[in-house]
């Protein structure tokens, strides 16, 4: 018996919004009936491809198209307000990343979702590459034996001067919180629960307000140790944006093909093909819906989506302070009476 598609409506057609448009065009599992943004003319030429409704703003497509469902992709400096409308009117909500600014403010939105008994999850495509995907089961497996290193790099050349990534009032941060939010997520997905975090500003070639290249180092729980390298002003030409090292092995996933290769053998094993932006989008939206029909779990919950606004967050405070910062909702912190969070000796013991 063939499954009804979620109802879903789509809020933003900027660049990422036109991408998620496309991934989804003959889903059987998304059913896009209605495109909202501020801009009239452009909500209603995306929608015509899918026969949707269009509307001038997201709350005429919250009351009005029938959704039971939203995908958020407006500048970050908006989804707080937008989720929330939206949860008020009982609509689930895949909202991109950053999931906020603030993790007291995500804490805020997702007990309004869980009160009103809403699904709330935020978008981190890399979830979803596939070869991100089989990789994590290569870990899981222990081919690589114990992990010691995490390496991250999502480093290239982007003129950032005009657009609102770089304006700090809209996106939150530079290049720290854009694609180091996707940073985050992947190293949680493989590590786990990230413990403290330490970030450094690097040389600001482009001068902008905020951060265009940035070193994240992190913990996790369990003491395995990550290097992140961010840049929207150098390209660092590699063929792997992750490689995970054990006592066995080494794995990289790349952008055009994914290897490991353990201790005992000197030959690389081919597992996948790279990189492929329109089938992880896809996926993501379709894993979503599914959840919202009650048929799969969510990839991504909403205590994922709390830490990496969290971490994030540590890693701002690092890099003004210039020293490690703990991850309150990942190593169970509480905060202290001057609002920092307090170091938990069982965990984190001989942590300076």
């Amino acid at each position: 018996m063939t499954q009804r598609p979620t109802r879903l409506g789509l809020i933003g057609t900027g660049g990422i919004g036109r991408a998620y448009l496309e991934a989804l065009e003959g889903s059987s599992i998304v059913d896009v009936v209605a495109v909202a943004d501020e801009r009239p003319e452009a909500a209603a030429g995306a929608a015509a491809a899918f026969g949707a409704r269009s509307y001038g703003s997201h709350l005429a497509l919250a009351e009005d198209a029938g959704c039971e469902a939203v995908l958020v992709c407006t500048p970050p400096v908006t989804h707080e307000r937008i989720s929330a409308d939206c949860i008020d009117r009982d609509i689930a909500v895949l909202c991109e990343k950053p999931f906020g600014f603030d993790g007291g403010a995500a804490r805020a939105l997702v007990n309004r979702a869980t009160d009103r008994g809403v699904l709330l999850t935020m978008a981190s495509k890399f979830r979803f590459v596939d070869d991100v995907v089989r990789a994590k089961r290569i870990v899981d497996a222990g081919l690589l034996g114990e992990i010691i290193l995490f390496e991250n790099a999502f480093t290239s050349r982007v003129d950032m001067r005009d657009r609102w990534n770089a304006v700090p009032e809209i996106s939150g941060g530079g290049v720290l919180i854009d694609n180091g939010t996707h940073s985050v997520d992947l190293t949680r997905y493989f590590l786990g629960p990230i413990a403290r975090v330490h970030a450094v500003d690097g040389k600001r070639a482009q001068g902008l307000a905020v951060e265009d290249t940035a070193q994240m180092f992190v913990e996790s729980l369990t003491g395995v140790m990550g290097t992140i390298d961010l840049s929207w002003s150098l390209n660092k030409d590699r063929a792997s944006y992750l490689e995970i090292h054990g006592t066995n092995g080494t794995i990289r996933v790349g952008w055009k093909s994914s290897t490991y290769r353990q201790a005992s053998s000197p030959d690389w094993v081919v597992f996948g093909t790279g990189y492929e932006k329109l089938a992880a989008l896809r996926a993501q939206a379709e894993n979503f819906c599914e959840a919202v029909a009650g048929r799969e779990a969510l990839r991504i919950t909403s205590h994922d989506a709390i830490a990496s606004v969290d971490v994030i967050q540590a890693a701002y405070a690092s890099m003004g302070r210039a020293h490690w910062e703990i991850v309150p909702s990942d190593v169970g912190a509480v905060p202290s009476a001057n609002g920092r969070a307090e170091r938990p000796n069982f965990a984190l013991q001989g942590v300076s």
